[in-house]
């Protein structure tokens, strides 16, 4: 009785070791058709990304996939770099709004 458990146990274990060999190797069977041109599988706008949008971001999750804490890691740090360099811009442009005078003004000289 004691041998028949043994290889009950033992196909088992081929069987889900196989069955990971084989979904490992040949995936879920499915093909992904092409994505129309000018879009992506993840939302983002076009134009103008901010840091919260970079925050916003998930992906799915598959067994050969990315691990999802360096995923998340990345993402925290490019949405505060994009937040950074944002605020760095507009107060470089409101310094050059303030010393630059305004084209519609005559010149005193």
């Amino acid at each position: 009785m004691l041998t028949l458990l043994i290889y009950v146990v033992v196909i088992a274990v081929v069987a889900a070791a196989l069955f990971f060999v084989a979904s490992a190797v040949f995936g879920r069977g499915e093909e992904l058709g092409p994505l129309p041109e000018g879009t992506t599988a993840t939302v983002l706008p076009a134009e103008g990304v901010t840091g919260a949008d970079v925050h916003a971001l998930k992906f799915q999750q598959s067994l050969r996939g990315y691990k999802p804490s360096e995923v998340d890691w990345a993402l925290e740090r490019l949405g505060g770099e994009i937040d950074m360099l944002r605020s760095r811009l507009s107060a470089a442009q409101q310094a050059q709004e303030t010393v630059a005078p305004s084209p519609n003004e005559p010149d005193e000289r």
